[in-house]
């Protein structure tokens, strides 16, 4: 059983995937620190110095003046501007996926074949694109 596991994890494919997933991991973080560190600071500035991260509603009858208060002492939260962040990572994650794939689907197109022979209309055996006679039949072809 180890001997075939093994051999299962040595297969090309499943090394393959585990280097996607790692690789795909590190991206999301690299992604993920651009949205919350580079992108929204400017979003929220022109928003009126809306801080994302700080956008939620409380659930209980205390007022608490940030996510971290609230999430402190317990309070019941909606964290919208969490959430907000969490789908523009989803968007550039995901356009990024599709333009990856996108590219390498382009890459291996394979070309179509080149078209060297025809049907006999009396035989049906492959000849010559250029045949006038067919070798197998000698019938004159048009």
């Amino acid at each position: 059983m180890f001997g075939e596991f093994k051999k299962f994890l040595m297969r090309g494919n499943v090394v393959d995937l585990a280097v996607g997933i790692i690789i795909g991991s590190a991206f999301g973080k690299i992604v993920t620190s651009f949205v919350s560190d580079i992108l929204m600071p400017p979003i929220g500035l022109l928003l009126g110095k809306v801080n994302f991260s700080n956008l939620f509603i409380n659930l209980s009858d205390t007022s608490y003046p940030s996510v971290a208060a609230a999430k402190e002492a317990g309070a019941a939260t909606i964290n919208y501007g969490i959430f907000l962040s969490s789908i523009i990572d989803f968007v550039i994650v995901a356009s990024a996926i599709f333009l990856l794939v996108r590219q390498v689907n382009r890459l291996n197109r394979k070309p179509e074949a080149v078209v060297t022979t025809k049907e006999c209309p009396f035989c049906m055996s492959q000849i010559a694109l250029g045949a006038t006679r067919c070798p197998q039949c000698t019938s004159k072809l048009d």
